[in-house]
């Protein structure tokens, strides 16, 4: 996957916590990142597979407004699935 914002990609070992909401649709996806971002400590690190151009758009944007630092933000070639990974502040 190719970074879209020029962030750089985040070491796996990093990652404490993964979501997948491939199958879900917005307002779903950040409904079900930002219940698991409530379960973990601060400083931990999520990743979270998304599908779509809203989720893109939608995750990182609300991640940032609740005051979490996405850390990485990658789309595929396609444009259809991505990745993100996010610091819980």
């Amino acid at each position: 996957m190719a970074s879209n914002d020029g962030q750089k990609n985040t070491d796996l070992a990093e990652i404490h916590e993964s979501l997948d909401v491939t199958a879900d649709r917005c307002p779903m996806t950040f409904v079900r990142t930002r219940l698991r971002l409530d379960r973990m400590a601060a400083g931990q690190v999520l990743e979270v597979r998304f599908a779509g151009a809203e989720p893109a758009e939608n995750l990182p944007r609300s991640a940032r407004e609740l005051g979490h630092d996405v850390l990485a933000l990658e789309i595929d070639e396609s444009g259809i699935a991505g990745r993100m990974v996010i610091r819980k502040n």
